[in-house]
């Protein structure tokens, strides 16, 4: 048995849980992207619609032949999928909050018709 007071991991994501060949097909998608466009940060200035619309894409690709393969780059549609979903995971960080309750909501409204009156 391993004493836990020495290293503690409680909390801590256990990321050897991720399947090697999802990291390998982002990997490949991504050296293709770095080969293509010369600019290993450049995903970062895309809009990130512009990656849903792409995720969308590869998935339909992907749905209809699952061994299908981008025309462009040769590669997996499953590997620029997976790539978007990535950019999308890194991109798109809204907090994730809980629904907003019924008394929450009502009281939005209210705030909400106070300050369309106050510019009346």
């Amino acid at each position: 048995m391993y004493d836990q007071t020495i290293k503690s991991d409680k909390g801590k994501l256990r990321l050897t849980l991720v399947p090697p060949e999802a990291i390998k097909a982002i990997a490949r998608a991504r050296e293709y992207g770095v080969n293509k466009y010369g600019n290993i940060e450049g995903w970062k200035d895309v809009e990130v619609e512009r990656y849903r619309d792409a995720l969308f894409r590869h998935m339909l690709a992907y749905i209809e032949n699952p061994q299908g393969r981008d025309n462009e780059s040769g590669l997996r549609h499953l590997d620029h999928l997976i790539c978007n979903a990535a950019f999308l995971c890194a991109l798109d960080n809204e907090p994730v909050t809980a629904p907003l309750t019924i008394e929450q909501e009502i009281e939005l409204l209210k705030e909400e018709v106070h300050k369309n009156h106050a510019h009346h």
